[in-house]
C-alpha cells in the first residue's frame, strides 16, 4: 500500500507537471476523433457540413501545423516567464507557475486538436470524408485561439511584481486559514498531561526539507500505541539523513519507524501548502531584489509591502504559537508540533526589507507606517515585537540620514513610501509594557 507520503510526493509531481494534461489532451483528441469518424454519413447531420475530400485535407492539414506553431509560442512564453522569475523575481515563484491551471488547459486543448486533427486526417478518402470531425476540428481551433488569447491577457498582466505577490501573498493567508481552523478543532484542552515517560527518536533515513504531515494519522497512530508523538523538526525545516524527526514519548512498544516516517513528505524545497512562511519568503525575495543596486525599484518594494502587511494582518489575527498540542477523540494528547511565533514571522518580513531598504527614504516611511498600522489593529500580544521592530527602524535611520532634515523625512510614516498621507508627530506612540513612557 503507497504511503500517505508518496502519495503527497506524487500529487505534488502532478500539480507542478506541465505535460500530464497534454497527454491528456492527446488521448482525448484520438478517441474523439475515432468517434467523429465513426459517425460519418449519418442522416442527422446538416448538409452544409460536407465537405470535399481536398477540402478537408487542406484544414486539416491546417489544423495540424497551426496548432503545432502555437504550442511553440506558448512554449516560449513559459521560456521568458522562467528568466522573468529568476531575474526579477524569486525563483520560487516557479513552483506556483508551474501549477497555473490556464497554462495546463491552454497546452492540452492545443495537443488535443493537434491529435484529432492528424488522426482524421487517415479515414479521408475520395469517396468518405468525416464532415463532423472536420467542422469539430474547426470549432477546436476558435476555442483553442480564445483561450491563447485569455492566456496572453492574464500572463500579461500576473507577470507584474506586484499582481504576484497578491497571488502569492493571498495562497498564504489561504493556508494560514485552514491551519488555524484544523488546530483549533483538533486542540488538546488544557487539562491534557504533557508528554512523559521513555523517549524513542524515530530518524530519517532520507534526507529533504519537511513540505507537509499528515496530523490526523499521526494523532491516530499516537493513540493506537498509547504515546505522544512530538515533532522534532517542522514543516520547512531540512532534515539531514539519519536526522531526528520525532520524538515518541510513553510507548511501551514503539510503532514502527517507517509508519511513522510514512507520514512525513519529504522533498527537495519547500511548499506552501503547510507552510505559511514559505510565502511570506518569496514576497520578501521580490522586495529585496527591488531594492539590489542592480535593480534598484523601491516603488516596487512598497507596493509589495502592501501585501505583506495584508499577511501579517492575517497572521496576527490567527495568533500563531511557538507549538501546538493536539488531542485525540478522548481529548488525550497525542502530538506536539512546532509552530512559529508572531515574532518569527515578523522578523521575516522586515529584517531583511530594512537592512536591504535603510538608505532609501521611500522603503523607510513605508516600513513604519507598516508597523504603526499593525501596531494599531492587532492584539496586544503582538505589540512588544512591533515595537522592538520599530526600535531597530528607529536605529537604522540615524545610522544611515546624517542629515537631520532627511532623517525627519525618513522617521515619517506614510503608507505610499513618499507622496501619501503622512503621520509624522500626529500622536505619540505609546510605549511598551518594559518600556518607560516619556
Amino acid at each position: 500500500m503507497t504511503s500517505w507520503a508518496a502519495r503527497f510526493r506524487l500529487g505534488q509531481y502532478v500539480k507542478a507537471s506541465l505535460w500530464i494534461v497534454p497527454l491528456f489532451g492527446l488521448v482525448l483528441g484520438v478517441a474523439l476523433a475515432e468517434a467523429a469518424a465513426a459517425v460519418d454519413g449519418a442522416s442527422w447531420l446538416p448538409t452544409s457540413w460536407d465537405y470535399s475530400a481536398s477540402t478537408a485535407t487542406s484544414v486539416l492539414s491546417s489544423v495540424v501545423g497551426s496548432m503545432i506553431a502555437l504550442l511553440g509560442f506558448v512554449v516560449t512564453i513559459g521560456v521568458l516567464v522562467i528568466q522573468q522569475a529568476t531575474g526579477t523575481l524569486s525563483p520560487r515563484y516557479m513552483r506556483l507557475w508551474y501549477r497555473d491551471r490556464l497554462q495546463k488547459a491552454v497546452l492540452g486543448t492545443f495537443t488535443g486538436t493537434f491529435a484529432f486533427a492528424y488522426t482524421l486526417l487517415r479515414s479521408i478518402e475520395t469517396d468518405s470524408v468525416p464532415n463532423l470531425g472536420v467542422t469539430m476540428a474547426g470549432i477546436a481551433v476558435s476555442a483553442s485561439l480564445l483561450l491563447l488569447l485569455i492566456y496572453l491577457n492574464r500572463f500579461t498582466h500576473n507577470l507584474r511584481p506586484v499582481a504576484i505577490a497578491d497571488i502569492v501573498g493571498r495562497s498564504g493567508e489561504q493556508v494560514v486559514h485552514r491551519a488555524a481552523a484544523h488546530l483549533r478543532s483538533a486542540a488538546a484542552p488544557d487539562k491534557a498531561p504533557s508528554a512523559t515517560g521513555s523517549v524513542a527518536r524515530i530518524r530519517s533515513e532520507r534526507g529533504g526539507v519537511v513540505q507537509a504531515l499528515n496530523a490526523p494519522g499521526m494523532v491516530s497512530l499516537a493513540a493506537r500505541h498509547d504515546c505522544v508523538f512530538v515533532l522534532v523538526a517542522s514543516v520547512g525545516d531540512f532534515v539531514p539523513p539519519g536526522g531526528t524527526v520525532v520524538e515518541v514519548h510513553g510507548a511501551a512498544s514503539p510503532p514502527d519507524p517507517h509508519r511513522v516516517t510514512d507520514l512525513l513528505a519529504l522533498g527537495a524545497e519547500r511548499t506552501i501548502e503547510q507552510d505559511p512562511a514559505f510565502a511570506l519568503r518569496i514576497l520578501v525575495d521580490i522586495a529585496i531584489r527591488a531594492l539590489s543596486p542592480a535593480v534598484n525599484d523601491p516603488t516596487t518594494a512598497v507596493q509589495v509591502m502592501n501585501h505583506i502587511e495584508a499577511f501579517l494582518h492575517t497572521v496576527g489575527r490567527a495568533g500563531p504559537r511557538s507549538h501546538y498540542e493536539l488531542a485525540d477523540d478522548r481529548g488525550r494528547l497525542r502530538l506536539v508540533l512546532s509552530g512559529r511565533p508572531w515574532e518569527d514571522y515578523l522578523e521575516l518580513a522586515v529584517t531583511e526589507i530594512r537592512d536591504y531598504g535603510a538608505t532609501s527614504v521611500q522603503v523607510c516611511r513605508r516600513l513604519r507606517a507598516l508597523l504603526e498600522g499593525l501596531l494599531a489593529s492587532l492584539p496586544a500580544a503582538c505589540g512588544p515585537a512591533l515595537h522592538a521592530e520599530l526600535r531597530l527602524l528607529d536605529e537604522a535611520v540615524e545610522r544611515e540620514f546624517a542629515d537631520g532634515l532627511r532623517r525627519a523625512e525618513a522617521r515619517t510614516a506614510d503608507s505610499q513610501g513618499i507622496g501619501g498621507r503622512r503621520t509624522r508627530d500626529a500622536a505619540p506612540r505609546a510605549a511598551p509594557p518594559d518600556e518607560p513612557g516619556p
